[in-house]
């Protein structure tokens, strides 16, 4: 990693608390040795005919490539945000940049019970995670239970927030579950009135 400058800024405790892990694929340093993967950082490129015209070193270089893989991010939080034109829902939707999203359960604003997001916290498993939490929608919307008062949402979204900055540090934006999987799932389990059965040993 410290050979190709992908040594990242933050623990590898950090990186599983928030969601941060990538796995790679078999013989990726490999390739990186022969240059058939080529890692560039810049903020400005350009496409062209013969591939990628990078910024930002000594002088521009052009990268001859065939497939060029733009990684950006992602914002999920802005992604929620954009989907309002009023100010106010805009305003309220994701809360500040020194808060969490404000969503109980991962799923449902307290202020805007009308919209339900599925897939903006990870887990371990998203697959698994966004089933679960589909399945506690859908009890939801055909009256299987009712949400509590907007002042119990606030106060399980401020237990939430307070959890996950303890343990995400600055990438508490992201909204990672990794650390409390099995706690939200047994949630989930019991607004459904199911039992998550979990063992007592």
């Amino acid at each position: 990693m410290k050979k190709f400058g992908m040594v990242p800024d933050h623990s590898l405790f950090q990186a599983l608390a928030t969601c941060l892990v990538a796995i790679l694929p078999k013989g990726f340093y490999e390739r990186l040795d022969e240059r058939s993967i080529v890692l560039k950082r810049s903020k400005t490129f350009s496409f062209c005919r013969e591939g990628v015209v990078v910024d930002g070193e000594v002088l521009s270089s052009l990268v001859k490539s065939d497939v060029v893989i733009y990684a950006t991010g992602f914002r999920g939080d802005l992604k929620i945000m954009d989907m309002f034109t009023s100010e106010y829902f805009r305003g309220v939707a994701v809360g500040s940049a020194s808060t969490t999203v404000p969503l109980y359960r991962e799923c449902i604003h307290p202020m805007i019970p009308q919209l339900a997001v599925l897939g903006y916290s990870e887990s371990i498993s998203n697959m698994y995670t966004s089933d679960v939490r589909a399945k506690w929608l859908a009890r939801f919307l055909d009256g299987g239970f009712r949400l509590p008062s907007v002042a119990a949402m606030h106060r399980d979204v401020l237990a939430w927030e307070k959890c996950i900055k303890r343990y995400s540090g600055r990438y508490f934006r992201r909204s990672s579950i990794l650390l409390l999987h099995t706690w939200y799932n047994d949630q989930l389990c019991r607004d459904m009135g199911r039992n998550p059965r979990r063992k007592k040993g």
